[in-house]
């Protein structure tokens, strides 16, 4: 079924499209107010807020996507939603640098809280593979356009308005996007076993995460992508102004030819994934990627100063970088169990934006300290030791169901008997109990023949060995490394 066909994913993709576009003009906005505040230290200013985003995304989204299965998630959403607006809007009344830095961070926890279970609810919506697919391409889509309209968009209403009004443009944006969200049907969260406080819920995406090996590989693609992302978005307009002779025009047309290529991948790997599949396509759109940087950086290093020759490299890394990410959302939906999936998006979420951090901080420092040839060779040389590790990583036989055992073990936690994991006999029922729910034994609780649906009481696993979807929970705390290995 096409995405668009479901008004579900119409209004929530409406919603991410106006909140895009809304942070792009405050992302611009932001430029103009630490130059009005700072002045020449705007630059350290901006440095700054690009720290404090990326470390409120590791901080806040693993806390928000351990927690949001206990949340009534359209709710959570739209306060997200609404809070964000109102903290864009205090924006025009700063006079402080670090009221900035206080805002900001605010905002971006927030955005860190609201993005990862925002993610977890698409694969619910779109329940086939191949519609999922697409919607993750139109995600990506939405982002590269995102990136050629905000700057265009800014520049009209500035020829209008004072930057302070973008950050009002920003406050309206997210007010829409809530109000789209309140308009649509969101799934009730999937039930989840697992138990704990905000500790316990907090650690469990992230040590679940890290336990799966395609997600260990995923998370290292994640690395070699922010490696020369960050070239493009560090260093463009280094290359532009000050290697290429070029003006401002000549640097908005580079950042075009990655947004293009990153748009012509999205549109065409709905149709070849499904061929060529996930692990294959995702390798080689890095090691195009990192290809693209060495290229950059033998043309350096041989003097040629082409500006068509950098803008095909540009295009190149675009795509390959695209080809690299997308897919990686249908990985982590395939790795999560249905209630986990937002602790599940929340750990990919903020473990990707840690590789993104240190992206930034190397290629930057590179670049400045040294000649930007050098940058060009950090860049490539990390993104392909990236692909070589994260094709060590994941397994080229990359199994769903896995054969495996369990030990005999007593627990509690909330659970139904529609599974074989849960079929044991409760006193008040009868002999007539099949045999296979009869292996299983609990400690004298009775409940009504009608109440059968999620209950909880202490009960009995008998030892067993068999082959199903594997993933991390908390019955299956590891991977199993070779077949019938007890978990």
């Amino acid at each position: 079924m096409p995405p668009f066909s479901i008004s579900a994913f119409r209004h929530l993709f409406a919603a991410q499209i106006t909140s895009l576009i809304g942070t792009g003009l405050t992302t611009v906005a932001l430029s103009l107010l630490a130059f009005d505040l700072a002045g020449a230290d705007a630059g350290r200013v901006l440095g700054s807020i690009l720290v404090l985003k990326m470390v409120a995304y590791l901080v806040i989204a693993p806390i928000a996507g351990g927690m949001a299965h206990l949340l009534p998630r359209r709710t959570w959403l739209v306060g997200l939603d609404i809070l964000r607006a109102a903290i864009v809007l205090c924006l025009p009344f700063v006079d402080q640098i670090w009221q900035i830095f206080v805002l900001v961070f605010v905002v971006n926890a927030a955005s860190a809280a609201f993005t990862p279970v925002f993610q977890a609810i698409i694969p619910e919506i779109l329940e086939d593979e191949k519609s999922y697919t697409k919607g993750l391409s139109y995600a990506r889509l939405a982002y590269d356009l995102e990136n050629l309209i905000s700057p265009a968009l800014a520049a009209a209403l500035l020829f209008v308005w004072s930057f302070d009004s973008l950050f009002i443009v920003n406050s309206l944006t997210f007010a829409l996007s809530a109000a789209l969200i309140v308009t649509t049907t969101v799934p009730r969260a999937a039930a989840t076993d697992r138990e704990g406080g905000i500790y316990a819920n907090t650690r469990f995406g992230v040590v679940a995460y890290l336990k799966t090996p395609r997600l260990r590989g995923l998370l290292v693609v994640h690395f070699a992508v922010s490696c020369v992302g960050a070239m493009i978005i560090v260093n463009t307009v280094v290359l532009t102004r000050s290697i290429l002779g070029g003006s401002e025009i000549l640097t908005t047309v580079f950042l075009a030819c990655a947004g293009g290529g990153s748009m012509v991948a999205a549109f065409v790997m709905p149709k070849i994934i499904d061929t060529v599949g996930e692990r294959r396509l995702m390798m080689a759109g890095i090691v195009a990627a990192s290809l693209a940087m060495v290229a950059g950086a033998v043309i350096m290093g041989a003097g040629i100063r082409d500006v068509a020759a950098f803008a095909l490299l540009w295009v190149i890394a675009g795509a390959g970088t695209t080809f690299a990410q997308t897919p990686g959302g249908r990985l982590v939906q395939r790795s999560a169990g249905a209630g986990d999936r937002s602790a599940f998006f929340a750990a990919n979420f903020a473990l990707s934006h840690g590789g993104w951090l240190i992206a930034y901080g190397v290629i930057g420092w590179i670049g400045s300290l040294a000649d930007i040839s050098v940058a060009f060779w950090v860049s490539g040389g990390l993104a392909f030791c990236g692909a070589v590790m994260a094709r060590a990583l994941w397994p080229k036989q990359d199994q769903l169901e896995l054969q495996h055992s369990h030990p005999g073990f007593w627990h509690e936690h909330p659970h139904d008997h529609a599974d074989e994991h849960h079929g044991h006999v409760h006193p008040a029922e009868t002999a007539a109990t099949s045999s296979s729910r009869a292996k299983h034994y609990d400690d004298g609780h009775q409940h009504a023949e009608e109440d059968r649906s999620k209950h909880r009481h202490r009960h009995y696993h008998p030892p067993v060995s068999h082959k199903h979807r594997f993933v991390i929970d908390s019955h299956h705390t590891r991977w199993p490394v070779e077949s019938g290995e007890m978990v």
